[in-house]
């Protein structure tokens, strides 16, 4: 059994489709969740001072490091982070809420249905914020191998003797993180907070101490210097470009775990902390490049006085592993929404929390993504070879975002055409050139990155297709409830004392498993429920909204189940619910019937070559069983079988 697909005959009320403001706050309140947003969602852009401007100085695409090139590079980054940033995500993206939601995901579902009256080019946008979100699989396996990778290459900064030990460390401290995921993050989470402002404080004092010994780059605020940095450069300057987009790595999380923490303690934390401190770093960066050009190999660590090297490669590598985790629940968060979509085949997914419904494990993925992780390390070895790699994952996502923002716009704020595409001008004008840039850098590791999205981007809509042929061939051979209950009603049959609930993927027709039961057994329980799981357009369902009741006479009754693309569906809830109701379906001496479709790729042509049968049929037989997903207990299970040829 699958959730349901999005509907298609059902349009969202403009009240959904309006900016929703979240949650007030009050003053304590949002200094708390300020700090708490300190260490989920700005590890990854905190950490960019480790590697930014050391790859726009040092490497394959080294530029020359005069005082008008550091200049111009500097006001690249302090641009990037006030342009992007600031008034894309902060001012702009982030009002853009489903329900308090933010992400690619959440966007596609603000939109509607995959599929409406517009056809192609709603599909369009379906298929772009697919392979937006996979490219932030790939940003997930490349963060932590570059953040940490990049943290403990200081301690060759220290002693040449610890460069052969920085592989081992790296992967040492990886293979760590990920085997910890299983405890889940809510313990360790709250010490994240205080480490970041810990380590901002320390960008920011590093940033000033070398500020004050050449103030002048200060000068590099002006956009002039960036405009005379391309003159000078041109191509070269646009190669660069793609390294000073790793100053705003990250910005897509502010937007994905907004609804962690509500726009007011995004923007709080941004302004107040992490923006000055960025700032002062990458500042006192290039001040220290224009006194001594030597330290271009690693100018972050060579800021560090030699008396404080290793605390600060310990500090590094702490903010580093914080930057890993936010990246790997922001993975985690990611599959469930598109397993609730239809994008993703069923995966097992632990809650880790009581209290919090976002702590959620997923064991398969996490060692999908360790593996990819340790295994980027050990190919690359390097951070500055990665970096190609992973500036492809940031530009692209950005961009296919403000694609679907303008959409969000135009289709259903109902902003007039020259309005929404004035803001899409200005946030292109950033992103494709970001992207443009990093494009030129393919070959240098950007392959790596776009190979993955590719082969996820077809997994995922192999899947959302194949599910769509299933659903359509089910729909086809499916009888009518009215007519089976006329049937029923006709041959009397004999009933049997008990509850039965025949799950079924649509909440219209009658379930193959119960006319396959009905067909064989030739009885009934006295009291027949089916069950349909449907996906909703919304991060959450309330919890009034959340079970439908439908009786259908003689002791027959249809529940519809809606859950958001950010729940996972419990059978035990359900049965709780419809309990409330006056229906008693106790899930420990009910018995639940399931059908179990094993797709055949056939010959004939209908709807997706013979290779993408293939994949699906070999996606649906790995998918995690319907019956632990749900909840159901095994001894209470029978699964009816058929073959499906699509």
């Amino acid at each position: 059994m699958y959730p349901a697909p999005l509907s298609t005959g059902r349009n969202l009320r403009q009240a959904d489709l309006a900016p929703r403001p979240l949650a007030s706050t009050t003053s304590h309140t949002s200094f708390g969740l300020a700090l708490a947003a300190l260490g989920v969602i700005y590890g990854d852009i905190g950490t960019s001072p480790l590697y930014a401007v050391k790859e726009c100085f040092h490497g394959l695409h080294a530029m020359a490091l005069t005082e008008a090139n550091v200049k111009g590079v500097l006001s690249l980054i302090f641009w990037s982070l006030t342009m992007v940033v600031s008034v894309k995500y902060v001012t702009f993206i982030m009002v853009a809420n489903n329900k308090g939601e933010g992400g690619i995901f959440a966007l596609l579902a603000l939109l509607g249905s995959p599929k409406d009256k517009k056809g192609k080019g709603m599909t369009l946008l379906s298929v772009a914020a697919i392979f937006g979100a996979a490219l932030l699989y790939g940003d997930g396996i490349i963060t932590p191998a570059i953040s940490v990778l990049s943290a403990v290459e200081g301690l060759s900064v220290a002693t040449a003797a610890a460069t052969r030990f920085i592989l081992p460390i790296t992967c040492g401290i990886l293979f760590t993180l990920f085997m910890a995921q299983r405890h889940g993050t809510e313990t360790i989470g709250k010490v994240f907070g205080p480490i970041m402002v810990i380590w901002f404080i320390a960008l920011a004092g590093l940033g000033v101490i070398h500020i004050s010994h050449h103030p002048t780059i200060l000068a590099a605020v002006s956009p002039l210097h960036a405009v005379r940095f391309f003159i000078d450069n041109r191509l070269h300057g646009m190669v660069v470009l793609g390294a000073v987009v790793l100053c705003i790595t990250g910005g897509e999380a502010l937007y994905a775990d907004m609804g962690h923490f509500g726009r007011r303690p995004i923007k709080l934390s941004w302004y107040a902390m992490v923006m000055p401190a960025l700032i002062l770093n990458y500042f006192g960066q290039g001040a220290l490049l224009l006194a001594d050009p030597a330290s271009a190999s690693n100018p972050f660590y060579a800021m560090v006085p030699a008396a404080l090297l290793y605390p600060m490669v310990a500090l590094a590598t702490m903010a580093s592993v914080i930057a890993s985790q936010a990246m790997i629940s922001g993975i985690y968060s990611l599959t469930q929404q598109a397993i609730q979509l239809g994008f993703c085949p069923r995966m097992r997914i632990i809650h880790t929390s009581e209290q919090t419904k976002g702590q959620i494990y997923l064991p398969g993925l996490n060692l999908a993504i360790m593996v990819g992780c340790l295994a980027v390390v050990l190919a690359f070895r390097e951070s500055s070879r990665l970096a190609a790699a992973y500036g492809i994952a940031v530009t692209a996502t950005m961009a296919i975002t403000s694609m679907l923002y303008f959409a969000v716009l135009h289709r259903h704020w109902r902003w007039p055409v020259w309005k929404a595409a004035t803001l899409l001008v200005l946030f292109l004008l950033f992103d494709l050139a970001f992207l443009g840039a990093n494009l030129l850098k393919i070959v240098d590791g950007g392959w790596f990155t776009l190979l993955l999205a590719s082969s996820l981007l077809l997994c995922m809509i192999t899947w959302r297709d194949g599910r769509a042929i299933m659903a359509a061939k089910l729909s086809a051979s499916a009888l009518p409830m009215e007519q089976f209950l006329d049937t029923i009603h006709l041959k009397s049959p004999h009933r049997v004392p008990g509850t039965a609930v025949f799950m079924a993927v649509s909440p219209a027709g009658t379930p193959t498993a119960l006319l396959h039961h009905f067909e064989h057994n030739k009885i009934l329980h006295t009291l027949v429920i089916i069950l349909s799981i449907v996906a909703a357009e919304t991060p959450q369902v309330e919890p009034e909204e959340r079970l439908a009741i439908i009786p259908l006479g003689n002791g027959f009754h249809r529940l519809i189940a809606r859950y958001g693309f950010m729940e996972t569906p419990s059978m035990r809830e359900i049965s709780r619910l419809a309990a409330e109701r006056g229906l008693r379906m106790p899930i420990d001496s009910t018995t639940f019937y399931l059908g179990r479709e094993t797709i055949v790729a056939g010959r004939k042509a209908g709807g997706m070559l013979r290779p993408r049968k293939h994949l699906f049929a070999l996606m649906s037989r790995n998918a995690w069983n319907a019956v632990s997903f749900f909840g159901i207990p095994l001894q209470r299970v029978v699964e009816i079988g058929r073959q499906i040829e699509i």
